[in-house]
């Protein structure tokens, strides 16, 4: 069977990994803090304590990482994993980075022969499950091309965006508007309880009208329900998110009238210590502001 790695395994990349599983991969996993990892023993994974321990074998590796920095540490220089594979193998970012990084890590990969492929996912851990995920690609086209069938694993909507950095560039866009969308949907919602209508009765209206979006289907019960502990996606990952954004925002010195706001209230909420709450507890800052 085909060898696959998976460095980093929370919420996204477990699914991933199932879905690999299922699809008769053999699965490497390189990630000492993962918590169903039993689990995917179970299922067939195995766990190893370096990347080193696959880099030879593996004919495509996913990096699920937190950060840009993490990504870097994790495939760049002489100890890197792009040192010790072998070439024309894969490596796919399925996490959120900027585009520098981007660009910068496919012209380290292309020099060991190995094909970098930037693809940040959308659709969260229940996308990841399902194997429903949408991929967004920067990179070689060719590459991308010959990268299809391990990505249709992961995802349903595969959608090659151009060069090095543009998968990046669509997912960091992605996040501010639905940043901004769940900011908002607290603002309006404040408004609203403020005349007597409640949250509810907003949504359902909203769920027939033309401000429905895909925002309020993923979060909308969190901010009914106010379960800011149900964590979809943290406020400490969306704020790390957003910031990429506005640097890549100012690089092309673009006006921010809005974006600088959102950012802005994302990371006050950060310092309100919000930061391993759900996306969705930005709403108890806005709602204390609107409420004062």
């Amino acid at each position: 069977m085909t060898a696959i790695g998976m460095i980093g395994c929370g919420a996204m990349g477990a699914g991933m990994v199932k879905n690999l599983l299922a699809a008769n991969y053999t699965v490497y996993v390189s990630d000492p803090m993962c918590k169903t990892q039993k689990e995917l023993e179970s299922l067939g994974a195995h766990f190893v304590s370096s990347t080193k321990a696959f880099a030879a074998d593996v004919r495509a590796v996913y990096l699920s990482l937190p950060t840009p920095k993490l990504l870097v540490d994790s495939l760049s220089g002489k100890d890197g994993l792009f040192a010790h594979l072998s070439s024309d193998t894969f490596v796919f970012d399925v996490g959120t980075s900027d585009t520098d990084t981007a660009k910068n890590l496919q012209q380290e990969a292309s020099a060991y022969g190995v094909h970098f492929l930037d693809c940040p996912v959308s659709g969260g851990p229940a996308g990841a499950q399902a194997g429903t995920l949408t991929v967004m690609v920067g990179g070689k086209k060719e590459a991308y091309e010959a990268a299809l069938p391990y990505l249709k694993v992961i995802g349903e909507e595969i959608r090659y965006i151009g060069s090095s950095g543009a998968g990046q560039t669509v997912k960091l866009c992605n996040n501010m508007i639905v940043a901004g969308m769940i900011s908002l949907l607290s603002e309006t919602m404040v408004v609203a309880e403020g005349q007597g209508v409640e949250a509810s009765t907003l949504f359902s209206v909203l769920e027939a009208s033309s401000g429905h979006s895909r925002a309020m289907e993923v979060f909308g019960e969190n901010l009914k329900d106010e379960s800011f502990d149900n964590v979809l996606f943290s406020l400490a990952h969306m704020a790390k998110d957003l910031e990429l954004y506005m640097k890549l925002s100012n690089q092309s010195t673009t006006p921010q009238p809005v974006s600088s706001i959102v950012s802005q209230l994302y990371r006050l909420a950060l310092q309100q210590k919000k930061a391993s709450l759900d996306s969705t507890a930005v709403y108890s800052l806005i709602a204390n502001e609107v409420r004062r």
